[in-house]
């Protein structure tokens, strides 16, 4: 099955965002879906029910999992301004994303796009598995370096379900082919509605090395089968190893 696609005009340079399949979420200028051949059981991945019009902040870590994200004023907010930034690498792939505050040690594969433009999918039978975007920056080098991986699977929790805790300064270690590892900061962690997801924000180019995390979060819809809404972890690149 797959979740309603929704999308708008191609940027060039840009990467497409159609509907995966399975329980992934989608990268590309549109919005972010996703679809799973099951309906998830309770309780929803902590921080990440937030329904706001627009986008909301992750709630107090130590909330458990079912507090609500409190929306940001105004339904929205403006892009962080990250701390200085070290040095940018050179180009090379990761193997491996470590986030030590929600305990995820995980390795990454490369992610391209099918015919169609869509972004493959992590395999759904492995929910211990990052995807990143390889045609994109890679982690460490300049520009935003795009992941994703599965909030849950037909098994329950898989590698992001507690993305939504995140909170600024948590560091992200990514191991890279070039023997390198590349460590993040978090700038915020935030849910966006699937309508108001914002592309430029998220997908836009950067002068410096920054991250994004992103998974889906928000409500399970049972009727169309997909959550309404989507996590997104902003993080710069502070050193390397």
């Amino acid at each position: 099955m797959s979740a309603p696609e929704a999308e708008h005009p191609p940027r060039p340079g840009r990467l497409k965002l159609l509907a995966f399949a399975a329980g992934a979420v989608i990268l590309g200028v549109s919005v972010i879906g996703n679809d799973f051949g099951g309906t998830p059981g309770p309780p929803q991945p902590p921080a990440a029910k937030a329904t706001s019009s627009s986008v909301a902040s992750a709630a107090d870590p130590g909330a458990g999992p079912d507090a609500q994200a409190a929306p940001a004023p105004g339904g929205s907010a403006a892009t962080p301004t990250p701390s200085p930034t070290a040095k940018t690498l050179k180009s090379s792939p990761p193997h491996r994303l470590r986030i030590p505050r929600i305990r995820v040690d995980a390795p990454v594969i490369g992610l391209g796009l099918d015919a169609a433009g869509v972004l493959e999918v992590p395999p759904a039978t492995n929910s211990n598995l990052v995807g990143w975007y390889k045609d994109g920056a890679a982690p460490g080098s300049r520009g935003a370096s795009i992941m994703v991986g599965h909030v849950d699977t037909k098994s329950g929790p898989a590698v992001f379900w507690n993305l939504g805790i995140l909170r600024q300064g948590d560091l992200i270690t990514v191991d890279r082919a070039d023997g390198k590892t590349a460590t993040f900061a978090v700038d915020s962690v935030e849910v966006f509605e699937k309508k108001a997801f914002p592309d430029d924000r998220v997908y836009g180019d950067t002068p410096d090395a920054q991250l994004r995390l992103i998974t889906c979060g928000g409500v399970y819809d049972k009727q169309s089968k997909d959550y309404t809404s989507n996590v997104v972890a902003f993080a710069h690149f502070v050193s390397s190893t």
